[in-house]
């Protein structure tokens, strides 16, 4: 069986900690390791405890959440719990798992948590590496099975990703950088912030540009060096 996740909440106002205690106390297999209203603390606790995920208030002293998200980014899973909604956008760059917008019913929390216990971040489930993947394709828990060969390339849609196949396109829920952990293959590199793409189906490429499939794709700066270096390993 799986151990249950460990928690802390992180926030400055004691009702909303009390509310998150409640709703944490009906989640099986949520354990609340401690609570704090001090952003500086929750360092502490995170550090000196194996905790997997961190409710996080965005608008506290000291450190902010996003702030603090920051510093612990890799170390544990995020859901952002805040009563601002202009700070969704960047809380996905810091790849949270979920952002829920105060005030949130016990649903959308269990909705949350969810995504961390599946660790999935409701899109993306792996199958056999390097062979195929299943991509959640509706709001009903329908995956689509896609294998590896068959992707042209992926495209950043802000909070979403096209996963673009030779006659389709999946958009799923999920960021970039997520897509990219399960595309290890060596026949996929990044060749812009907002694009991964396989060179077995690029038609050609100019300085600036790849093409796959009639479409043109953006090179940027930053990828130019790692991609054209390795092109030319497959140059006649």
């Amino acid at each position: 069986m799986a151990e249950n996740l460990k928690c802390i909440i992180v926030d400055d106002e004691p009702p909303a900690i009390r509310l998150l205690e409640k709703y944490v106390a009906k989640v099986s297999f949520l354990d609340l390791v401690a609570t704090t209203t001090n952003s500086l603390e929750a360092l502490t606790l995170i550090e000196n405890n194996a905790v997997d995920l961190v409710f996080l208030d965005i608008q506290m002293p000291n450190l902010t959440g996003i702030q603090l998200s920051k510093i612990i980014k890799g170390k544990v899973k995020i859901i952002f719990t805040t009563a601002y909604p202009q700070f969704a956008l960047e809380s996905y760059d810091l790849n949270a798992v979920d952002y829920l917008l105060k005030p949130f019913e016990f649903e959308r929390f269990y909705e949350a948590v969810l995504k961390v216990k599946s660790d999935e971040k409701s899109v993306v489930e792996k199958a056999v590496i390097n062979e195929y993947i299943f991509i959640k394709t509706g709001y009903k828990n329908s995956f689509e099975k896609v294998y590896i060969s068959d992707i042209c390339y992926v495209e950043s849609l802000k909070n979403y990703v096209a996963i673009h196949l030779k006659n389709k396109q999946i958009i799923t829920y999920n960021t970039l950088k997520h897509i990219e952990e399960y595309l290890s293959n060596t026949d996929f590199i990044k060749t812009h912030k907002s694009f991964i793409i396989a060179l077995k189906h690029i038609d050609k490429t100019t300085t600036d540009s790849v093409f796959i499939n009639s479409n043109e794709l953006p090179i940027g700066d930053t990828y130019k060096k790692v991609f054209f270096e390795k092109i030319n390993l497959k140059k006649l």
